[in-house]
């Protein structure tokens, strides 16, 4: 049962760890921002991969009963982000991550690789 949002940041990173993403990262944000707790940043190699991400991310949430708040960017694939809450799921294709940076962007937070 996923009670912290630290928690909840793991399991969205273990979950797109199952869709094979790259460069998973976890974002310390609560530091920073009050919006929300983690960041979790992770590409995968074409639109198609990084659908597939948001998708398994969905559906091992839900079987804990978690919902997003918010979902954009999944048609294009480019840059998929799903809210929830107290964590931020990006999933970007390599291209999109390597423009948008939002590991510099947001220099001060701290960092953590997800390993599985």
């Amino acid at each position: 049962m996923i009670q912290t949002s630290k928690e909840l940041a793991n399991a969205v990173a273990a979950a797109a760890a199952s869709k094979k993403a790259n460069d998973i990262v976890l974002m310390k944000m609560s530091d920073i921002t009050i919006t929300t707790d983690y960041f979790v940043v992770c590409s995968g190699n074409t639109a198609t991969q990084t659908r597939a991400i948001a998708d398994a991310i969905e559906e091992e949430l839900q079987k804990e009963g978690i919902e997003f708040n918010h979902k954009e960017g999944y048609r294009e694939g480019e840059w998929v982000l799903m809210d929830y809450g107290d964590v931020v799921a990006h999933i970007f294709t390599r291209d999109s991550r390597e423009y948008y940076a939002l590991e510099q962007l947001w220099g001060d937070a701290e960092l953590t690789p997800y390993e599985d």
